[in-house]
C-alpha cells in the first residue's frame, strides 16, 4: 500500500513509520518542517518526506487536494483537530482511498462516569480540544455511515515514550516531580490523589494503527480506545515510581484551592484538565476487533520515558 502519514515525524510516527516500512508499505511522511523523529531508524531512509504546513494561510484550503494528489491508498491523519479540517479531507479523498485513519483522543468522553469507559458511551467533552475532536469524529462517523467514507478512529490516552515528557503523578509535565521522587523528597498532590491517569506507550499506539490497516475490513466506521491495560491513580502512580527509584514516595495532599497555589499557572491548568477528566478506558473492543495487545503497562511506559529523560539530561 502507498500510505501518506500527516504528522509522520511526531511521537507516534517515530514508531509507526518503521513498522509500516518493515511491513512492506510505501510511506510518505508529511510534516511542516524537517524535524527528525524522536528515535533514529534506518527505515526512514526509505521514506519520502514532504514538507507542507497544513495551517499555512496561503494553502490551507488546498491541503486536502495536495494530499489526494500524492495518490495514497491509505491516509493516516495524526493532526486533524476540528470538523472543518475533517470536512476538507473527506471532500478531497472521497472515493480515492481505501482507508482514512484518524487520531482522536480519549478527551472526547469528558469526565469519567462508568469505568472503564467503552467506545459506546456518549460524548460529553469538557474542553475546546475535546469538543473540537468530538465534532470532527461525529462528522467522520456520519460520512462513514451515509457515504461509505472508509474512516477508522483511534483514541490514544496520555502518550509517552522516549523523547517525551510523561504526565507525572501530579497531573502535569514538570519533571521536577520525578526528581523529587528520585531523591526521596516530599511531593504535593491535589485532593486525595485518587483521580486517575491513563497512559499509553507511543509504540502501542503505532501498533494499533498498523493493526487497523491489517484488519481494515472489520474496522470501517469504528472507533477504538488505545491505552494501556489499566489506568493509574495519581497516588498509586507516585508510590510505584518511588519504589522504582528505590525511595518511598513521600506525599502530602492539599485541597485543590491550596494546591494550585504551589505550582505555576501552566502546570495548574494542565493538572486541572487531567483532574476533571480522570480517564479510565476499556480496550476490550480493540482487543477483539484489532487483536490489540499493548506491550506496556502504564507504569512501564512512563518508566521508559523517565529513563530516556535521565539518560539525556532532562531529569537530574
Amino acid at each position: 500500500m502507498r500510505i501518506v502519514i500527516i504528522g509522520g515525524t511526531g511521537h507516534v510516527g517515530t514508531f509507526l513509520v518503521p513498522r509500516l516500512v518493515k511491513a512492506g508499505h510505501q510511506v510518505v511522511s508529511v510534516s511542516r518542517s524537517q524535524r527528525q523523529p524522536y528515535l533514529p531508524n534506518p527505515a526512514w531512509n526509505e521514506v519520502q518526506q514532504v514538507n507542507v504546513d497544513r495551517d499555512d494561510p496561503g494553502g490551507r484550503g488546498d491541503f486536502g487536494n495536495r494530499i489526494a494528489a500524492m495518490q495514497p491508498d491509505i491516509v493516516i491523519d495524526m493532526i486533524c483537530f476540528n470538523k472543518s479540517t475533517a470536512e476538507q479531507m473527506v471532500n478531497a479523498l472521497q472515493g480515492k482511498i481505501k482507508q482514512y485513519l484518524f487520531c482522536g483522543t480519549i478527551w472526547v468522553y469528558g469526565h469519567s462516569v462508568m469505568v472503564p469507559a467503552s467506545e459506546e458511551r456518549p460524548r460529553s467533552p469538557l474542553t475546546e480540544y475535546g469538543i473540537d475532536k468530538a465534532a470532527a469524529e461525529a462528522f467522520l462517523l456520519h460520512e462513514a455511515k451515509e457515504r461509505g467514507f472508509p474512516v477508522t478512529l483511534l483514541h490514544p490516552g496520555h502518550i509517552v515514550g522516549p523523547g517525551w515528557k510523561p504526565v507525572n503523578p501530579a497531573g502535569h509535565l514538570n519533571l521536577k516531580v520525578f526528581e523529587k521522587l528520585k531523591k526521596g523528597e516530599e511531593i504535593l498532590l491535589p485532593n486525595l490523589g485518587m483521580e486517575t491517569l491513563h497512559h499509553v506507550h507511543a509504540d502501542d499506539v503505532a501498533q494499533a494503527f498498523e493493526l487497523s490497516i491489517h484488519h481494515a475490513d472489520k474496522v470501517t466506521g469504528e472507533s477504538f480506545n488505545i491505552v494501556s491495560p489499566q489506568a493509574m491513580s495519581m497516588r498509586g502512580y507516585a508510590e510505584m515510581m518511588g519504589t522504582w527509584f528505590g525511595k518511598p514516595a513521600i506525599m502530602k495532599f492539599l485541597p485543590w484551592d491550596q494546591w494550585q497555589k504551589t505550582v505555576n499557572e501552566d502546570d495548574a491548568v494542565i493538572t486541572w484538565d487531567h483532574l476533571i477528566h480522570s480517564p479510565c478506558c476499556s480496550i476490550e473492543k480493540a482487543r477483539q476487533l484489532l487483536q490489540y495487545k499493548p506491550r506496556y503497562s502504564s507504569i512501564e511506559a512512563v518508566q521508559e520515558s523517565v529513563e530516556w529523560q535521565i539518560a539525556n539530561g532532562g531529569l537530574q
